[in-house]
């Protein structure tokens, strides 16, 4: 007979496989945003390989549908905004998005399982365009593309160094892919998971993915929070993988809304994007600003909010969320939108000035 395995000793377990086998012991620069050179001409023509698409950008001159002059909205402020449309029928599911430091190059996921790579043209401080646009599959540890095996819904997506980590929502599963092994030709590997975390609901698990850099408390953790896996007292669900502290937290649930990304900021607090809809109400986003010293095992976290809009203002189904620090000093949140592509939903790509 086995010895009884105890919840505690089950995370520390998984996470000591994460932390050896996965994680880094301590989180690097966001390198892997940085295009290496193209393969050679006979690569291009591989069924994974990324192709050249172009992505139309219609600007948005104002973020408020009635009041053009309106551009302060809680601690954030409005700078630019584009509507993203594509003739590649791939285009589209845009869940979440990393930017390198200037802002300027990113990697972005579709929930069908794709990447799409490119750099964000600017005038000034006001985005234009995207340029240099690539798309390709997501390609498991055999090297066909996840798709194949049934997974896709990946939904969230960090960043450490050259490793990339992506959330898959509908199989609760996250993939680990060095972009140092080919950029988005790279092989993902599966991350081992706290056993709570593969038991999240059906569409309701892993929506946001933290890595937390050195320097800061929680550094070389995964944060994993799910879009409303809640637990015994209502509180959604989040995981501290790998690091010092694994373990299970959970995050207040207020007001209906569910998780839809996060991102650490550079003075170290943790910002949760939040959306909720209904037929009555109709689409609502908000943002809270969480203490990251508040995480730890067994802790329910909360923060204020400091940014909330509805279908008065420009918004749509927004996913994703990430932050950079331009040369003037000033942080920057940029937001991006899932048109689950459909007719009635549109790309949206979002930009504020956090002002406090």
């Amino acid at each position: 007979m086995r010895a009884p395995v105890s919840r505690r000793r089950t995370l520390k377990s998984a996470a000591a496989g994460l932390s050896a086998a996965v994680l880094p012991a301590l989180a690097r620069a966001q390198t892997a945003v940085q295009r290496p050179p193209k393969p050679a001409i006979s690569d291009e023509y591989s069924v994974t390989a990324p192709i050249s698409i172009e992505v139309n950008a219609r600007p948005l001159p104002s973020f408020d549908t009635r009041d053009r002059s309106h551009v302060r909205y809680g601690s954030l402020e409005y700078r630019s905004g584009l509507i993203l449309t594509s003739r590649f029928r791939g285009f589209g599911g845009l869940s979440g998005l990393r930017l390198d430091a200037k802002g300027e190059r990113f990697i972005a996921i579709s929930d069908k399982g794709g990447w799409f790579t490119g750099r964000i043209v600017y005038k000034g401080r006001e985005m234009t365009g995207l340029g240099d646009v690539e798309a390709s599959p997501m390609l498991g540890s055999d090297g066909k593309p996840i798709t194949a095996r049934g997974w896709f819904d990946t939904e969230s997506i960090a960043l450490d160094g050259s490793y990339v980590y992506i959330g898959i929502e509908r199989v609760n599963q996250i993939l680990r892919f060095d972009f140092s092994k080919g950029f988005t030709r790279a092989l993902g590997e599966v991350v081992p998971l706290p056993p709570a975390a593969r038991k999240l609901p059906f569409n309701k698990g892993l929506e946001a993915l933290v890595m937390v850099p050195k320097g800061q408390p929680l550094a070389g953790t995964l944060i994993a929070i799910s879009e409303r896996g809640l637990d015994a007292g209502g509180h959604i669900i989040g995981f501290l993988i790998g690091g010092r502290t694994p373990g299970q937290f959970g995050v207040r649930r207020t007001e209906n809304f569910d998780i839809s990304d996060a991102v650490l900021l550079p003075s170290g607090d943790l910002l949760l994007l939040e959306r909720k809809f209904s037929i009555l109400g109709g689409v609502g986003v908000r943002l809270r600003r969480i203490a990251l010293a508040s995480l730890a095992p067994g802790a329910v976290i909360d923060g204020p909010t400091i940014f909330t809009a509805d279908l008065g203002s420009e918004i749509d189904n927004l996913e994703g969320l990430d932050a950079h620090v331009t040369p003037e000093g000033d942080t920057v949140l940029t937001m991006i939108s899932d048109d689950n592509f459909s007719m009635i939903q549109r790309n949206l790509l979002l930009q504020f000035t956090l002002m406090d």
